[in-house]
């Protein structure tokens, strides 16, 4: 759980707000959906402070629907919105491109 909470490369960029947090953790697994309990979780973060900006992310559409199970609902991040895609391209850049080259080097 520590290594969640602590500084990455994308929240040095863009801050780290809950809003940033819990957009890092669905580019992450974005080809996953998750509840919003497991979202605040991975996100390290109280489920209030998730429900106090999640109508925010809603109404941007950064987050979509994607099944209910049981009382559950599960979300994802929208990849449909030119916001989300270019959040996911500088993620990558930050994140997931260094990670590569160091593993090529090693």
């Amino acid at each position: 759980m520590e290594d969640m909470l602590s500084e990455t490369k994308f929240t040095k960029v863009l801050g780290d707000s809950p809003k940033v947090k819990v957009l890092e953790f669905l580019i992450e697994g974005r080809e996953l959906d998750y509840s919003l309990t497991d979202i605040a979780e991975g996100s390290g973060m109280g489920r209030t402070t998730l429900f106090r900006i999640w109508d925010d992310l809603v109404a941007l559409k950064m987050v979509k629907q994607t099944r209910t199970i049981g009382n559950a609902k599960l979300f994802k991040l929208n990849t449909d919105t030119k916001a989300a895609k270019k959040l996911v391209k500088l993620f990558d850049a930050l994140v997931v491109e260094p990670l590569g080259k160091e593993k090529i080097l090693v």
